[in-house]
């Protein structure tokens, strides 16, 4: 749902402590394109690409942090636009983060960014910004054309020490971290000497749409699976990716956006340093709160039951999966919860008789409880059908997570018809 107005304010943190989130503009109102103004048409803000954040656990590169630096961040924005806005996040840092610089450009080849198309992102006018900690702060519009599965770089360029990181450990897309300075707006690599499997601190784009067509936004809750764990590095290969592109080519007068909420090894009831906090904590950040949010898919649950220790009563991953569906249908939401996929002859400490008979008593509810706008039954996508507690070989990477045939069969199976209802 819209959130109410914010008047544009430059952050500091005698001003905003203790403010969990503060935004530069307003975040999902129907707004006129700035940049075309003689045009009669309503074009509206929607969320095109965002990565659930998580603290810095016991990872060198999270917890030492950054200083006079520059990190370029790949990502694969799910809709089009004319103006592009950028939200970064300080959610669970320890002290102010100052941003020196931040900069927006097509990609290129691994850090490469294509010439003339660099656009400076600014914060109540301001290159620069401070995020004191807990907040998130949202840029002003930015004019940037955005095409839907078209790379972004988005780059940062951090002055001082950060500190422990807020970040998202699993990107399946690599960024680039610089000798020292501000490189944010060269477009060769010589500069980006690093490269790693994660995203700092940015947590979403937004577009203005560039036409008056109908839009639905769709974020995906989950866990690793969702998240795309083994899914091949820079190919966009994760389920909600192929769902996106599927979805657009069905309904090509729809603007459709899947944004993915995935974070591995997530858990519904129990928060960890290394997976982030639970999806009951983390559902009003990641998901209810993202900009034109119109449905959620929920996939998650299994890491409940395999963690240690075992969650091996189902009625309590039952009870989380009905908060949420309550918060969202309190929104006005639609959420389609799809079934847990099987995970016999993962790791020993992992897969337990006990908690297969957990997955398969919850995958029951979620397909008889009627307490879904739908059901997505991923467990029979995937699975081998002379053993349902296994993964088709052909699908399986490791015994639990698809490999790229298995997330293109799990985002095949969907009924697009679901999202017309």
């Amino acid at each position: 749902m819209p959130r109410k107005p914010l008047l544009p304010m430059i952050l500091t943190a005698s001003l905003v402590f203790g403010i969990s989130t503060v935004y530069a503009e307003v975040n999902s109102e129907k707004t006129t394109n700035h940049t075309s103004q003689s045009t009669s048409n309503k074009r509206e803000w929607i969320g095109a690409w965002s990565a659930s954040q998580q603290p810095a656990y016991d990872s060198e590169i999270s917890h030492s942090g950054f200083k006079n630096q520059t990190v370029r961040m790949i990502v694969h924005p799910h809709a089009s636009g004319s103006d592009i806005r950028i939200r970064l996040s300080n959610t669970f840092g320890s002290q102010p983060l100052t941003f020196g610089k931040v900069d927006a450009a097509r990609a290129g080849k691994e850090a490469e960014t294509i010439s003339g198309s660099h656009r400076g992102i600014t914060f109540g006018g301001k290159s620069s910004v401070t995020i004191p900690p807990g907040a998130e702060v949202l840029s002003d519009p930015t004019p940037f054309e955005v095409t839907d599965g078209e790379n972004l770089a988005v780059s940062v360029y951090i002055p001082d020490e950060s500190g422990p990181t807020t970040w998202h450990k699993l990107s399946r897309q690599n960024s680039y971290i610089s000798t020292q300075g501000n490189h944010t707006s060269e477009d060769d690599t010589t500069s980006f000497i690093t490269k790693t499997d994660s995203w700092f601190w940015l947590s979403g784009v937004d577009v203005l749409t560039k036409s008056s067509k109908k839009n639905r936004v769709i974020v995906t809750l989950g866990d690793s699976i969702t998240d795309g764990f083994a899914s091949t590095v820079d190919a966009n290969r994760r389920w909600p990716d192929i769902l996106d592109d599927r979805l657009d080519k069905e309904y090509p007068g729809e603007n459709f956006s899947i944004l993915n909420a995935g974070i591995s090894g997530n858990k519904i009831l129990r928060d960890s340093p290394i997976y982030g906090v639970n999806a009951l904590a983390r559902i009003d950040r990641d998901v209810l709160t993202q900009t034109g949010v119109t449905d959620v898919i929920l996939l998650e649950g299994i890491n409940d039951i395999g963690h240690l220790p075992h969650t091996l009563d189902a009625n309590q991953i039952i009870a989380g999966m009905q908060q949420i569906a309550a918060q969202v249908h309190a929104k006005g939401l639609k959420i389609y919860a799809g079934t847990l996929t099987p995970f016999r002859g993962f790791r020993d400490t992992y897969f337990t008789e006990e908690g297969e008979k957990v997955r398969k008593e919850v995958n029951s509810w979620i397909r008889t409880s009627g307490v879904f706008d739908g059901v997505i039954d991923f467990e029979h996508a995937v699975a081998d059908p002379n053993n349902s507690e296994k993964l088709l070989p052909a699908y399986d990477f490791d015994h639990l997570h698809p490999n790229d045939e298995g997330y293109k069969v799990m985002a095949d199976s969907i009924d697009l018809s679901i999202f017309k209802k």
